[in-house]
């Protein structure tokens, strides 16, 4: 997973804490067998389904728009991150 979006991770696991919830009631709650998948959304490998956010802003106590901004935010950095590294890429290729 993409460093910007580790932000997201990190929101996930502060929040769940937060909220007094281990990760497999988090599971439990989501219907999931295994708590393996919140622990690879909270480690950055890989992220929870888009209709999940909300499901998880309801249990952590957190308003839809401050998970959807978190997000966007991390989503946003990301993108430019690997806009950069293409642009100057290529502009190597090109002195060469």
């Amino acid at each position: 997973m993409k460093q910007e979006l580790n932000k997201l991770a990190q929101f996930l696991k502060e929040k769940r804490t937060q909220a007094g919830l281990s990760q497999k009631d988090v599971a439990t709650k989501l219907g999931y067998s295994t708590s393996q998948f919140i622990s690879n959304w909270e480690r950055g490998i890989s992220h929870p389904p888009m209709h999940t956010l909300r499901k998880l802003a309801q249990m952590y106590g957190v308003m839809p728009d401050q998970m959807f901004q978190v997000l966007l935010n991390a989503t946003i950095d990301q993108i430019q991150i690997d806009l950069k590294e293409k642009f100057y890429s290529t502009e190597v290729e090109l002195q060469n």
